[in-house]
């Protein structure tokens, strides 16, 4: 039977390529636009997933997301210090600007401003120069999709001047730091340069970067921090979700992600739908034949969904490396940058790929369970 279902299937050329069309297109579309949805989300808290040296992020009570900065008075750092199990705290500056090339170019750029003393903050990569070099004066670091925006189609350098409110400074370093949400240029100082840079609010502190002690557990020492200080303390991953969660909650993204999701996943099963239900139509006598000569509904059926089965393992197969190769000729591009086809967005597809063909089987094998077997005698 399996044998006469695969010749039934492949019988027919262009409705079979036309079946693994639909599934590739549906395929496709599905999980190329969950992984950029995925990877936009990612963006949403990527500094703070680039500074791995601290447990826990303290701030104003009022701050939703990372991009939301209301600046802490300096007193609030030592209350934070003196909160018992908390290894060190160091202010961090966070805050856009805007600089200027020597040629009058101009752009804006995220600023972010770490403890002179210790320097932490550090992104996961120097590309050149070294992280210390920032102890230099007037000396910022910048990432390098930001050096490539400022001057594209150049090498990367060091040297480099760039203005910031009318004060000069000088490129020496450039690192890898993961795509923010908004592809703005990060730029790197010490806190005391970058308060000197924004002197818009008088007081210049957006977060405190907290260590715990080791051993300590870092969920109990955000709670103790904001039982004594009264400020907002989360730990890294709580104050990730809660980025992400800003974004879906307030922000058009997942809706105009899952309209297009949505879109690939109905004209994936319209189409696939349509053609499965004329391919059986057309072979009506092929399956009226089969039931004349004894063979049950439930055989049938077995047939349909092993033709659906082969179907969508061709066009998953082929609409899931195209999105994986799609992924890997972008891979240079900025604003595409650390875009990825995860296995969960995989399997998630390979899931509604099996409902898109499990419904059209069912939807076209009805016919053939109430056809009589005498239309193979019929003229």
């Amino acid at each position: 039977m399996r044998n006469i279902a695969l010749k039934i299937l492949t019988g027919d050329t262009a409705k079979y390529l036309g079946l693994i069309f639909g599934i590739m297109f549906a395929t496709l579309l599905m999980s190329q636009q969950v992984s950029i949805f995925v990877g936009l989300m990612g963006r949403t808290a990527s500094q703070i997933t680039d500074i791995t040296e601290a447990d826990i992020w303290v701030m104003d009570p009022k701050v939703e997301y990372i991009d939301q900065v209301k600046s802490l008075p300096d007193r609030d750092l030592m209350r934070v210090r003196s909160v018992s199990g908390v290894k060190w705290a160091v202010p961090l500056f966070k805050g856009m600007g805007v600089v200027q090339t020597i040629d009058g170019a101009m752009q804006n750029i995220i600023m972010l401003g770490v403890d002179d003393s210790t320097l932490i903050g550090q992104p996961p990569k120097m590309l050149i120069g070294n992280w210390e070099d920032l102890k230099q004066p007037n000396s910022i670091i910048i990432d390098q999709d930001g050096f490539n925006y400022i001057w594209p189609n150049e090498p990367l350098s060091i040297g480099k001047t760039l203005e910031i409110n009318d004060r000069r400074l000088v490129i020496v370093g450039i690192c890898e730091a993961s795509p923010p949400f908004v592809t703005n240029p990060i730029v790197y100082t010490r806190y005391s340069i970058a308060k000197q840079l924004s002197k818009n609010e008088r007081n210049q502190m957006g977060f405190i970067l907290v260590k715990g002690q080791d051993g300590i557990n870092t969920s109990q020492l955000a709670k103790e921090i904001e039982n004594k200080t009264h400020l907002q303390a989360l730990t890294k991953k709580d104050f990730q979700r809660k980025s992400m969660q800003y974004y879906l909650e307030h922000t058009g993204i997942p809706i105009n992600f899952g309209i297009t999701v949505f879109l690939g996943f109905l004209i994936g099963a319209a189409i696939t739908g349509q053609t499965f239900y004329l391919f059986i139509v057309e072979n009506i006598k092929q399956f009226g034949a089969l039931k004349a000569i004894g063979v049950t509904n439930g055989q049938i059926l077995r047939m349909v969904l092993l033709q659906a089965l082969v179907v969508a393992s061709i066009g998953f197969s082929f609409g899931i490396g195209l999105c994986a190769l799609f992924f890997e000729f972008t891979s240079d591009v900025a604003a595409l940058r650390n875009f990825t086809l995860n296995w969960q967005v995989s399997v998630g597809t390979a899931l509604a790929v099996i409902i898109i063909v499990f419904l059209a089987s069912i939807f076209s094998i009805r016919r053939v369970f109430h056809i009589d077997p005498a239309i193979v005698f019929r003229g």
